[in-house]
């Protein structure tokens, strides 16, 4: 039976004293390559996870460095981006598996293992930008306008002012107003 690529990221949970515990993850193509769809192939780095756990739950500090090559939008050219994360995950104990938030899990108490690997890859997949471009081809105009992933949409004063007209002449809105008003 072939061993997972993802048995060196487990944490034995179950024997750990009520403290503060480090432990010290390195992370290659294997990583991504264990995820069905992954949109990154290629990477390495390491992740240092410091644990701190009580009798209700635990709190886990991540700290992921290293590097993912990407393909750039523009050029179709690979190029490694770089990844310095700091995440913090509160784990709950609790009945049954449950996901409350993006930063608070439930694991059920009798839970002797934690794999960290799907958090890791998770933390890495939302660091890298929506907009992957080369950093030989980032303009002013792409740093302006944060090529680092987030989306701007605009509206034009001119556009603006047409949506009010349009509000303005449509006469269904006109005859509601009265009802409104009386």
């Amino acid at each position: 039976m072939a061993k997972s690529p993802l048995k060196p990221f487990e944490i034995e949970i179950q024997g750990l004293s009520l403290d503060q515990h480090s432990f010290d993850f390195s992370f290659d193509n294997q990583l991504f390559e264990a995820f069905e769809g992954s949109l990154i192939e290629k990477g390495k780095g390491s992740a240092h996870v410091e644990l701190l756990k009580s009798e209700t739950m635990m709190t886990l500090s991540f700290e992921v460095e290293g590097s993912v090559e990407l393909i750039c939008d523009r050029s179709l050219r690979p190029f490694d981006y770089e990844l310095d994360i700091r995440q913090e995950l509160i784990i709950k104990f609790g009945d049954e598996f449950a996901e409350l938030d993006d930063d608070i899990v439930v694991i059920p108490r009798e839970t002797q293992y934690l794999n960290v690997a799907q958090y890791i890859y998770e933390f890495i997949s939302v660091d890298v930008p929506m907009k992957k471009l080369h950093p030989e081809l980032v303009t002013e105009e792409d740093e302006d306008y944060g090529v680092e992933g987030s989306l701007i949409y605009q509206t034009s004063a001119e556009q603006e002012q047409d949506d009010d007209t349009e509000e303005n002449v449509d006469p269904r809105w006109e005859a509601l107003k009265k009802f409104r008003n009386n």
